[in-house]
């Protein structure tokens, strides 16, 4: 299921302010060379993180899911001065790429790329988070959510993408286990007595989370 009509995610990209140079040849590099490509933020989606970074000015970003490296160059713009911004990636060859990106894109200061198993590489990075962005394996959505508010900074948010799973979630009969790991992150979230969030019809859908006053 689209949810998302392609005539309105066109005609919000050519209202968006365009990518910097670097990031629109490695936008456009992973659309047209790696076969599962509709993994990547999109480009209205990576300005939005670039906006969010960049209004919230934190000293640490996590992120889960590294891809080909594109969203966490957008997500560094917005980091303070030495502050740091570390990315994990569970395959090797996607990590390759991605710190080749990272380093052409001129980030490398500023981005620590860690990979294998964020499950466990989570616990082992003692940092108070500013920023948390979760885009990685569905059925461990919980689970990265859980690991990462209890090292969520006071002032802390978590983002959370792909929430509406390809419109997946908002069928009458849910198949996959992905769209059903989604539905029971959305419902842990909602019933999370220690947070907030709102949830945006951005892309694949994001929620933004942060700790209550």
């Amino acid at each position: 299921m689209q949810w998302i009509e392609k005539v309105a995610e066109d005609y919000a990209e050519k209202f968006t302010t365009k990518l910097d140079s670097s990031l629109q040849k490695i936008y456009d590099e992973t659309l047209a060379t790696h076969e599962h490509a509709h993994m990547m933020s999109s480009d209205v989606q990576g300005k939005f993180l670039e906006f969010i970074s960049e209004l919230l000015q934190p000293k640490y970003i996590l992120e889960i899911g590294t891809f080909t490296g594109f969203s966490a160059i957008c997500l560094a713009k917005g980091l303070q001065k030495n502050g740091e911004l570390h990315t994990i990636e569970l395959r090797e060859e996607d990590a390759d790429k991605a710190w080749k990106n990272i380093s052409f894109a001129g980030a490398a200061e500023k981005i620590h790329l860690h990979t294998g198993d964020a499950r466990e590489i989570i616990k082992e990075l003692n940092y108070k988070w500013d920023l948390v962005f979760i885009d990685a394996d569905k059925t461990s959505y919980i689970t990265y959510y859980e690991e990462a508010f209890q090292r969520l900074s006071d002032r802390g948010f978590i983002l959370a993408d792909n929430v509406l799973f390809h419109g997946q979630v908002l069928e009458e009969k849910i198949d996959g286990k992905s769209a059903k790991a989604i539905v029971e992150f959305n419902k842990h979230v909602l019933n999370d007595q220690r947070t907030e969030q709102v949830f945006l019809t951005v892309r694949d859908g994001l929620m933004l989370i942060k700790k209550k006053s």
